[in-house]
């Protein structure tokens, strides 16, 4: 592909401008393409970082929420007088759902990095056959190219 001149390096060139050599279809599509995925891809840090502030945000809104509720039912339920029996049951049930839910969070994790993995594996499949086709490609046009 030719390579477009400019007389001012900085600048970028228009279609009016007087400085550029000469344009491709090719050339044009790719320019902008790549200034797409430029942005996009400048644009991913923030994004992950606003949800992950979120995330946090709500965990620590649930985590001050239950803490002050769990505080004024302490004052409640320690003057009932519970049997301990019955809190150690309770303590045991709690525990069984807590080891429940970790064990969850874990597969879960689990199953997001394999998943993620996976797409990994697929694009770079897919980005090798693109790559073959591309190359196909190149050399159909080049002996077209050649006949003429």
């Amino acid at each position: 592909m030719e390579k477009l001149e400019y007389k001012d390096s900085n600048k970028k060139p228009s279609i009016n401008d007087n400085a550029i050599t000469k344009l491709s279809v090719c050339g044009v599509i790719k320019d902008h393409t790549l200034d797409v995925l430029q942005k996009l891809e400048s644009e991913m840090p923030s994004v992950f970082q606003s949800y992950s502030d979120l995330y946090v945000r709500y965990l620590h809104s649930v985590r001050d929420i239950f803490g002050t509720c769990s505080l004024a039912e302490k004052q409640y339920f320690d003057k009932t007088k519970i049997d301990q029996n019955t809190l150690k049951i309770f303590d045991s049930y709690l525990e069984s759902v807590t080891n429940i839910l970790e064990s969850q969070i874990d597969f879960s994790n689990s199953l997001t990095r394999t998943y993620m993995q996976l797409r990994l594996s697929s694009i770079d499949s897919w980005d090798k056959y693109m790559h073959f086709c591309v190359d196909m490609y190149a050399k159909s046009m080049a002996s077209f190219s050649s006949k003429e």
